[in-house]
């Protein structure tokens, strides 16, 4: 199921990168595996009302500065059926509350629908300031979402 789901989350991201069709007509995603064979890897998957609507990868450690105490929203998707309902930031709430302490969310720059969506959703979350900072990664300009998900007993 999660395969599948990347594949069509590959070809939303390949308005914003040059990803190819392998020769089996898929795009694939490598890292994949390493979501049942690695500690500090959470794989998600996102249902409504019994559907299927999306994933969540998340992983620890930061992907900017390398600091392993830091949760990573590695990838995060919703489909389309299920946009603009606020599904995608409860999901995203969820997550963080299950993963309390330091996060970083990257946005690609160019791609204005998620750093929308990433802004008001992390706003929403932690009712205070986020820090955002402009990276280079992979030869990309990507802002960084970086807050603070607080422990259960401290809401």
């Amino acid at each position: 199921m999660l395969a599948n789901l990347l594949e069509l989350y590959a070809h939303d991201l390949s308005e914003f990168f040059d990803l190819r069709l392998q020769a089996d007509g898929r795009f694939g995603y490598p890292l994949l595996p390493r979501y049942w064979e690695e500690e500090g890897r959470f794989p998600f998957l996102v249902k409504v009302d019994g559907q299927l609507a999306g994933f969540v990868l998340v992983s620890r450690g930061s992907r900017v500065t390398g600091d392993a105490r830091v949760w990573d929203m590695a990838e995060f998707f919703v489909v389309r059926r299920y946009r603009k309902q606020g599904i995608g930031a409860a999901v995203a709430g969820e997550v963080w509350r299950r993963f309390p302490g330091s996060w970083e969310v990257r946005v690609l720059e160019a791609n204005e629908p998620a750093r929308m969506f990433w802004g008001a959703a992390i706003g929403a979350f932690t009712a205070s300031e986020v820090r955002e900072s402009a990276v280079e990664l992979q030869q990309k300009r990507w802002i960084l979402l970086s807050f603070v998900s607080p422990e259960a007993d401290a809401r």
